[in-house]
């Protein structure tokens, strides 16, 4: 399959991707699901490439792979788990891990949380100062990414407390977001499922001193997000303001249960379940669609189209869409930290690349920054644009039909660009002849033939946002069975941890530093 498509991809190398569009491209190369239209027709993907590329997932064996996952198999082979975020969000039903029904206790844990970030919305529960006005979540990675980037994507649902976010160990971040706030009417979150996350405890542990210099029970104002009670109930949190999870949901896929609390404190219970609701709607999709027809292993085609056949080492993520703004660095943790892997399920080096480096923006603000790279520098940059029908301002609708025009815009110039005669007779237009008619005529070629999806969505409410991030879930699920490795473990991140622990003794001078390298030896004397 690999050599077949690589085959395709050299004969093609140099078609311009404009040439493919008749009558039914468009709607051959896109895909509805729920009123969510992908469309891949502006790339060099055609009839025989596609059935390649379907036929490559039939052969990796994604849909057996899917049903594993879905039914709670232990996929997550190197740490002997299931991998179940899905169940986080089902309305019911019956999984089995090890023989036991997991459904019960999430439903439990859900109805909890629920009714405790109901009783503080309704002023119930309350701090020592009366009704909570302000939620501090303490996470990071996962913890953070996810519910920090779905707050600001629903900020029009958002009427409970505000809520703000602290990841960084960089103590400015925590002094920044605890100075305004008032220490009798702050609720503290703390995300960590072993509550020892030593950039999550530190952050922990300077929210509390603050808050016990005005409040007699400091500890009666925070919750944990943590599977550890013994650890909670040192930190002096009670029992009932725990909320756990179990090791088959790993953090970056966690938002969907207790670590999306801040959420459910925002936008109440009724969005949160539409949310929920909007993840189980594309996890029924990508369950029953026909891989032909699936819009997530379509993503992940096109992904994989790019990265692993064509060489395309990035990958842009451009929402047209403000409250999408943290949506490219969470979809950076999802595809990086569980797809930037090595070695397969066997243990075996890949041959070949594995996952891309993901960044991105939201436009327009991007077109005035990196776009001209994407447009004209020497590397290929595929695009991934997204954009709604709709926005929530109705009073302001001539922002949206411009915001809607520049993405439509970019991924046709993209795919065009402009030739050097066109570019000629515009710079003979701005007066420039001779020589120099041709030195500026060069400046204002664009190749083109650049790649890009456009994803349209109805409007981002609660379902719509939880349809994309099911969506690109499982498209990162996808490529990583085809590339045969696991994306469910994230073992690259232990090292640096491991390193920090043992550096922090050597910046203050208790440790030698004799058997470090001499750049860490000349950077610790700096530093002390």
């Amino acid at each position: 399959m690999w050599d077949a498509l690589k085959s395709l991809q050299e004969r093609h190398a140099n078609r311009r991707f404009q040439t493919l569009f008749d009558s039914q491209r468009a709607q051959k190369f896109s895909v509805l699901a729920d009123d969510i239209h992908f469309d891949f027709s502006k790339t060099n993907i055609d009839d025989e490439i596609l059935t390649e590329l379907v036929d490559l997932a039939v052969s990796r064996g994604v849909p057996h792979a899917r049903d594993e996952m879905l039914a709670g198999a232990k996929i997550n082979v190197t740490e002997d788990r299931a991998v179940l975020h899905t169940a986080l969000r089902k309305p019911g039903g019956t999984i089995r891990v090890d023989g036991e029904d997991v459904m019960p206790g999430v439903l439990d844990t859900r109805s909890r949380m629920l009714a405790f970030a109901g009783a503080v919305r309704r002023g119930d529960i309350r701090g020592a100062g009366g009704a909570f006005t302000d939620v501090v979540n303490i996470g990071i990675g996962g913890s953070d990414l996810g519910p920090a980037m779905a707050v600001a994507a629903l900020a029009p649902y958002a009427d409970g407390p505000n809520c703000h976010f602290v990841s960084n160990i960089d103590g400015a971040h925590i002094h920044d977001v605890l100075k305004g706030l008032n220490p009798a009417t702050t609720l503290v979150i703390v995300a960590s499922k072993t509550f020892t996350t030593i950039e999550t405890m530190t952050n922990a542990q300077t929210a509390l001193d603050w808050m016990g210099h005005s409040v007699e029970d400091p500890g009666g104002q925070f919750v944990a997000l943590s599977s550890d009670l013994e650890k909670t109930a040192a930190f002096g949190i009670d029992r009932d303001r725990v909320f756990g999870f179990e090791d088959w949901v790993g953090g970056r896929y966690s938002l969907w249960g207790p670590i999306g609390l801040s959420i459910a404190l925002a936008i109440g219970q009724d969005d949160f379940e539409a949310f929920l609701a909007g993840g189980a709607a594309m996890d029924t999709h990508f369950a029953k669609a026909p891989l032909s027809k699936n819009m997530p292993v379509l993503l992940a085609l096109v992904g994989v189209w790019h990265r692993q056949v064509c060489g395309y080492a990035t990958r842009a993520v451009l929402p047209y869409e403000q409250r999408l703004s943290r949506f490219p660095a969470y979809l950076q943790q999802l595809e990086m930290e569980s797809n930037g892997k090595r070695v397969t399920l066997d243990g075996d080096l890949v041959d070949g690349p594995t996952g891309p480096v993901v960044w991105g923006e939201p436009g327009t603000n991007g077109q005035h920054a990196f776009y001209q790279l994407i447009h004209q520098g020497t590397d290929v940059v595929p695009c991934e644009f997204m954009v709604g029908r709709r926005g929530h301002e109705p009073d302001l609708t001539h922002h949206h039909r411009l915001l809607q025009a520049n993405c439509l815009a970019q991924s046709e110039a993209l795919m065009l660009g402009r030739d050097v005669e066109t570019a000629k007779k515009i710079a003979a237009q701005a007066g420039f002849s001779g020589d120099e008619l041709d030195r500026q005529a060069a400046h204002r070629v664009f190749p083109g033939n650049r790649p890009s999806t456009t994803l349209c969505y109805p409007k981002l409410t609660p379902f719509v946002l939880g349809q994309l991030i099911a969506l690109y879930e499982h498209r990162v699920f996808v490529e990583g069975v085809i590339l045969g490795i696991n994306s469910y473990d994230q073992w690259g991140v232990e090292l640096g941890k491991i390193l920090a622990t043992d550096m922090l003794p050597l910046l203050d001078g208790s440790d030698d530093a004799s058997a470090k390298d001499g750049s860490t030896q000349t950077l610790l004397a700096y530093l002390r």
